[in-house]
């Protein structure tokens, strides 16, 4: 029989709070974003015993790219989402590298002292339950379920392939002469649906699935809290959400 003392050690070690969902917006044309590329690598490899998980999503924006030098990565679908948020944060405008942890917090993207603060906080928070499958070769089944928090009515479900590791050798602009590496750069946002506080999700939708990771999340009106986030790698594997 376990003891009680070795069975608390065990619960112990289980990994608690819901997913969290990191983005980092970024341009491969600013020299302040590489450190903030290298954190965010840093994130997507964290994962504790005892810590929630992180989803994070590179997002490079496209009003460097008149410095010499344009990012292959960048859109302007992008820039407009950041945009929106710092309309939401009251902020003079977009800049990079800029971090958001699950569309509440934002700060300067390399602050991994501040990355992990806000990760934790948000972890306590409850999270819509997200269900991911692959369908063929290019479609997830996508089932999220009704949203339970009553401050919200109706929220945006949103599916995202990401590719899982790119690189580029810079010839001009700010970071000329210096190769550069990314993770999960996202590729074009999909609104697959809403979900409300009566009705969920289940929809089968077409993505780009050579990227390595599709990642899905909930998120409240006006581009708002994130109220639930998966993530799907590879085309035999199935991750669920808390």
């Amino acid at each position: 029989m376990i003891s009680r003392i070795l069975l608390l050690t065990m619960c112990a070690h289980i990994a608690v709070g819901a997913p969290v969902l990191v983005e980092l917006f970024t341009s491969e044309g600013c020299s302040s974003c590489p450190p903030a590329d290298v954190l965010l690598q840093r994130l997507d490899k964290q994962h504790t015993a005892s810590g929630p998980e992180i989803i994070v999503l590179s997002e490079h924006v496209d009003y460097w790219n008149y410095l010499g030098w344009r990012d292959p990565f960048s859109s302007a679908e992008i820039t407009k989402r950041q945009q929106n948020y710092a309309r939401r944060f009251n902020s003079d405008g977009p800049y990079t590298p800029q971090m958001v942890v699950n569309g509440e917090v934002e700060f300067i993207g390399s602050d991994a002292g501040r990355a992990q603060r806000a990760i934790a906080e948000a972890a306590k928070q409850p999270a819509v339950p997200i269900r991911l499958r692959w369908s063929g070769d290019s479609k997830v089944v996508v089932e999220v379920d009704p949203l339970t928090d009553a401050k919200f009515k109706t929220a945006d479900v949103f599916v995202v392939a990401a590719r899982d590791a790119v690189s580029s050798d810079v010839r001009r602009g700010e970071n000329g002469g210096r190769k550069l590496v990314h993770v999960a750069v996202a590729g074009k946002l999909i609104l697959a649906g809403k979900v409300t506080a009566s009705t969920g999700l289940s929809k089968e939708v077409a993505v780009d699935s050579s990227g390595g990771r599709i990642i899905v999340f909930v998120q409240s009106p006006d581009q708002g809290k994130i109220l639930g986030s998966a993530l799907l790698r590879g085309a035999s594997s199935i991750q669920f959400n808390r």
